[in-house]
């Protein structure tokens, strides 16, 4: 039963349920403890060790009723038994010696199910990842089981008048298992694959431009506001607590001394001098006009997702004129959010200088040394005066300016964009137009980026 409740954590792991090694050992202690013979005591004791928050407990749920699913095979009831005819030699000529055979005419539902089961173990049936490996899969499975030996059975006894009605109750037999091998791989597919289906369609839309011509579909949109808020959690699962960063090459004398007291005063243990990691404070400045507006959608979804790791957090949008967004923010959802800072300052010229000067008049005191600015925009200010000036006091007053633009840098300083003219004030200015993207600067910021 260890291969059984090894593969079951592989399928909750598929699930998104996260199991770590400890976890498995605690899992496989567990069911030494209360067995296998108690169904429901056995689904509970897993689940209250291993399922740690509302949504795992029912991914497990799912997962163990499809998992541990044993429903009875769909085959044809054997013939009434005529005479001095024996199970063993039925109606419509003598049973063959095939043990695959006599089960079906026997419609030994038990034994084909323990059949199948390791014959899928011994073919790998549970390593399947498509959806186009289940014919395949099947096919494995069945031959695996011996149904080529049936066939040539069957095959062998309609060439005889007196073994016609043993040909039909085999065939029929052999239809029944063909469906029931396809369930089972359907099942497995369910098990393992879903997850990997998932996990390629999340890694094709983490790819995918936010600023694509045509938008984004609806269903693609869902689906990236959930992959956004799995990866804040993912990052702030890793920077959670403050750290301390080792100096490799400076000693820190006093703590090595200390520890080499145990030794007798030899240094066993040296002891690196460290710097402190804070959570970092962010002010997010995103233009929302309709170019880049789903953009600044994704990225403050993600700032608000990390609520944990960021010390505080300023967020502030503009079209033409600039204002602040936390209230709206804190009192929708960030799709929501986003088209009511739409109706206030949405469809407006877009004035990057305007919007500066409105933050410098009435936000600058939110900036400090330990204040990264980000700002998220395209540059393209309609040839009105981008207000250098203000932009330097910005960088002069921040740790660190970091500017994402959805457009490729060809683009910058051609027509209206006066980004590279930006860029000269901005410690990072990088194309950032996919998810993927997002997640790699906001995770530099978590690690608290120090401007060169």
């Amino acid at each position: 039963m260890q291969h059984q409740l090894e593969a079951f954590l592989r399928a909750l792991r598929a699930a998104d349920v996260r199991v770590s090694p400890a976890e498995a050992i605690d899992a496989a202690r567990t069911v030494d403890v209360v067995g296998y013979a108690d169904r429901q005591l056995f689904k509970d004791a897993l689940c209250a060790t291993l399922a740690k928050s509302q949504a795992e407990v029912a991914a497990f749920d799912r997962t163990f009723e499809t998992f541990f699913a044993r429903k009875a095979f769909d085959l044809p009831p054997p013939p009434p038994p005529e005479g001095g005819e024996s199970e063993s030699s039925p109606a419509g000529g003598e049973a063959p010696e095939n043990p695959l055979a006599q089960a079906l005419l026997r419609g030994d539902t038990t034994t084909l199910q323990q059949q199948m089961e390791e014959a899928a173990r011994r073919t790998g049936v549970g390593e399947i990842r498509l959806s186009t490996q289940r014919s395949r899969m099947t096919r494995r499975l069945l031959d695996e089981m011996g149904l080529a030996e049936i066939e040539k059975i069957i095959a062998g006894a309609r060439l005889k008048p007196e073994t016609q009605g043993l040909a039909e109750r085999l065939d029929a037999g052999r239809r029944a298992l063909v469906a029931e091998a396809q369930k089972y791989v359907e099942r497995q597919h369910e098990l393992y694959a879903a997850g990997s289906g998932r996990q390629l369609r999340e890694e094709m839309l983490a790819r995918k431009a936010l600023n694509a011509e045509g938008g984004i579909d609806p269903v693609d949109m869902a689906i990236m506001q959930q992959l956004v808020r799995k990866m804040a959690k993912r990052l702030a699962d890793r920077y959670s607590r403050r750290r301390h960063q080792a100096r490799i090459g400076h000693l820190d004398v006093r703590r090595t001394l200390r520890k080499s007291m145990g030794y007798g005063g030899v240094p066993f243990d040296i002891v690196w001098k460290s710097k402190k990691i804070d959570k970092p404070s962010i002010v997010a400045i995103c233009d929302v006009s309709k170019s880049v507006a789903a953009a600044a959608q994704f990225l403050l979804t993600f700032l608000y997702s990390l609520n944990e790791v960021v010390d505080r957090l300023d967020a502030f949008a503009f079209s033409g004129r600039l204002i602040p967004v936390d209230d709206i923010l804190d009192d929708h959802a960030v799709e929501q959010a986003i088209l009511k800072v739409l109706q206030t300052i949405g469809f407006q010229q877009t004035d990057y200088g305007k919007s500066l000067e409105d933050f410098c008049d009435q936000h600058l005191d939110r900036l400090d040394r330990h204040t990264t600015v980000i700002f998220l925009g395209d540059g393209r200010s309609n040839f009105a005066d981008p207000r250098l000036d203000l932009m330097n006091l910005i960088h002069q007053r921040s740790r660190a300016v970091i500017w994402l633009n959805p457009e490729p840098e060809s683009y910058w300083g051609q027509g209206d964009s006066v980004m590279d003219r930006y860029a000269r004030y901005c410690h990072v200015a990088k194309t950032c137009n996919t998810l993927a993207g997002l997640e790699r600067v906001i995770e530099d910021v978590l690690r608290n980026y120090v401007p060169h």
